[in-house]
């Protein structure tokens, strides 16, 4: 079994995640740490727990879920790992730094590598299910672990709402069929660590959710 350590962080309200397990291994998940708070705050739970970052990744290159990537590639040394589909997005976070008037902004380092939701990740024998999810941005991917029935869905899925889809790249029925497909077909009790705001589970969301119900 893996843990799972969110921060909130930014003006943005951002989600980050640490995954980690009991040999001390993590994967550092959309850090939005933005300011020396935040930087320091995500570093020294690291180091309080003693582990060791072996790989950044993102679920999709949006600028709150990518303020930290330059951080923790100065700190641990990480290149970060997304979907290809997802390079314009990033290329386009500073640029929507500029537009929100957020100072500042640290560029990205370029990517170790390029996500394929085909790909099977691991991390200190616990398997983690990629699946593709765009709608909200081009290449955006979730993150499964079917042992414990965890999800980190980035913004694909929130506690009674859904991702934006009105920035570029973003496409309304396209994330709905996302939902429906990729996640509205898992059990129930599957818990959904989301980009923003609270957890929620895939039963709930699918009685209750006002943008999308499940299909009968």
């Amino acid at each position: 079994m893996l843990h799972i350590r969110q921060f909130e962080f930014s003006p943005f309200q951002e989600n980050t995640y640490v995954l980690y397990s009991d040999q001390k291994h993590c994967w550092i998940i959309d850090p939005g740490c933005y300011d020396a708070e935040e930087k320091q705050a995500l570093a020294d739970f690291i180091a309080s727990e003693g582990l060791t970052p072996t790989r950044l990744l993102n679920t999709h290159c949006h600028l709150d879920h990518v303020f930290g990537n330059a951080f923790v590639h100065a700190q641990w040394g990480l290149r970060p790992e997304y979907h290809e589909k997802d390079e314009p997005t990033m290329r386009m976070a500073p640029i929507s730094a500029n537009m929100y008037g957020v100072p500042g902004f640290e560029n990205s380092p370029s990517p170790k590598g390029y996500l394929k939701e085909t790909d099977l990740l691991e991390l200190d024998g616990t398997e983690v299910e990629m699946r593709f999810c765009p709608g909200h941005a081009p290449g955006h991917l979730v993150f499964i672990l079917h042992e414990q029935k965890d999800v980190i869905g980035g913004d694909v899925l929130f506690n009674g709402s859904i991702g934006r889809t009105d920035l570029p790249g973003g496409d309304h029925e396209t994330l709905l069929r996302s939902i429906r497909e990729q996640l509205y077909v898992l059990d129930d009790d599957y818990v959904v660590h989301s980009g923003h705001g609270p957890t929620t589970t895939i039963g709930q969301e699918k009685k209750s959710n006002p943008f999308v119900r499940a299909e009968n």
